[in-house]
């Protein structure tokens, strides 16, 4: 190792990522000014090949534009921005032509300068840059100032995180509409309960959580002692928590298994699957449970609802946009300051929820006891018209 780089892992994180994005934002191509009307092609790029929130949150986007006929040449951000993996055959910046068009960049704000940086200078210039982004609080930390110089719209997936971007750091400086996403669930692989290891008599509630996307956020301990309180150490009642990137979260994982590993109707299922196989795992349980203490949109909760499964979910932030939906059990909540072991949602002024765990046991009871709440009718999630959205640019 040199001296230069293992002076810099010496730095604390936050430093170290001061520098690299304030670096990153004075190399990022400037945008066209004023904005134009994006007309010509369409490109999308995003973290497509990653396993993450916000890989699924630029599939689902891409899937939800070819539904409505619009043929954006997709791009593969997730290995230049340090995301993860690449997938075989994924697109990159040189798919793009230069000149006019609509450049979609599914890159949260800190991030998109260099975004803008990783997609050259050729691709960026005249085209409308539209900045999809995603975020679990009310208010979003100072870092996100650069992503608003580096856009010229907004997509935010929920009124919730359409409000946070309008806030004070925002301060209206860049028109932002809300765009739900698509929900489209990947077809469900031919798996079942045996698949999972799960007894077919049992009532099985199911969560189903990123552990790097803060364990603190979403909360599996709140769903392991809502469950201990609905059903104790029932056997026929399962609790199965399936996680993934545990590695990744340290004292906060570890934490969570030693509360699951002290139940003996509780288990986790610690892998990465493919989607069509978490779809069959979904239809698999009776139930998903989610007593998260933020979401931006809720892609789990709202695909179990699309595959005819019920939730019981925290009734506050981004998935109250659907919680009206057949199946959908809203917990209420008591709002507290945000503390995350994991520091990505330490924020100043920042709350979140904490969801009422005796609410949500009998949530879980009555479910349990009525088969017919098992299986609420699927709820439909259309697409967003996009071509009138990209034709009527804000003002």
């Amino acid at each position: 190792m040199s001296l230069l780089h293992r002076g810099w892992s010496l730095l604390p994180r936050r430093m170290r990522r001061e520098a690299l994005f304030g670096l990153m934002a004075l190399r990022a191509p400037r945008i066209a000014r004023p904005a134009p009307d994006g007309q010509g092609p369409l490109a999308h790029a995003g973290y497509f090949s990653a396993m993450s929130g916000l890989g699924t949150a630029a599939r689902r986007l891409q899937a939800g534009l070819a539904t409505r006929g619009l043929a954006a040449a997709q791009i593969d951000l997730t290995g230049p921005l340090r995301q993860g993996p690449v997938a075989p055959g994924q697109g990159t910046a040189r798919d793009v032509a230069p000149g006019p068009g609509t450049l979609l960049v599914h890159v949260n704000g800190p991030m998109l300068p260099w975004a803008l940086v990783e997609l050259g200078r050729q691709v960026v210039a005249g085209k409308r840059v539209i900045a999809v982004w995603n975020w679990e609080l009310p208010v979003l930390p100072a870092d996100w100032r650069r992503g608003f110089d580096c856009c010229h719209e907004i997509w935010a997936g929920s009124r919730f995180t359409a409000e946070a971007f309008s806030g004070p750091v925002g301060s209206s400086r860049v028109p932002v509409r809300i765009v739900p996403y698509p929900v489209l669930p990947a077809a469900p692989a031919a798996l079942g309960r045996d698949a999972f290891g799960l007894p077919p008599g049992a009532f099985v509630a199911l969560q189903v959580f990123d552990a790097a996307s803060s364990i603190a956020r979403k909360n599996p301990a709140a769903a392991i002692a809502a469950h201990g309180a609905a059903f104790g150490d029932d056997p026929d009642r399962i609790l199965l928590l399936k996680v993934h990137n545990t590695a990744r979260a340290g004292e906060a994982w570890r934490e969570v298994a030693e509360l699951a590993a002290a139940r003996p109707n509780v288990r986790v299922l610690d892998a990465s699957l493919p989607e069509s196989e978490l779809s069959a795992l979904i239809l698999a349980c009776d139930v998903l449970v989610s007593l998260h203490r933020a979401e931006g949109f809720g892609f789990t909760l709202a695909e179990a609802l699309a595959l005819g499964r019920p939730v019981v979910a925290t009734g506050w932030s981004g998935n109250l946009d659907f919680m009206d939906a057949p199946g959908a059990h809203a917990v209420p909540v008591q709002l507290r300051p945000a503390e995350d072991l994991q520091a990505t949602y330490d924020v100043p002024g920042a709350a979140w929820a904490e969801p009422d765990v005796a609410a949500a046991a009998q949530f879980l009871r009555r479910i349990a006891e009525t088969p017919a709440l098992c299986r609420p009718p699927p709820h439909a999630f259309p697409a967003p018209d996009y071509q009138a959205l990209l034709q009527r640019p804000p003002h």
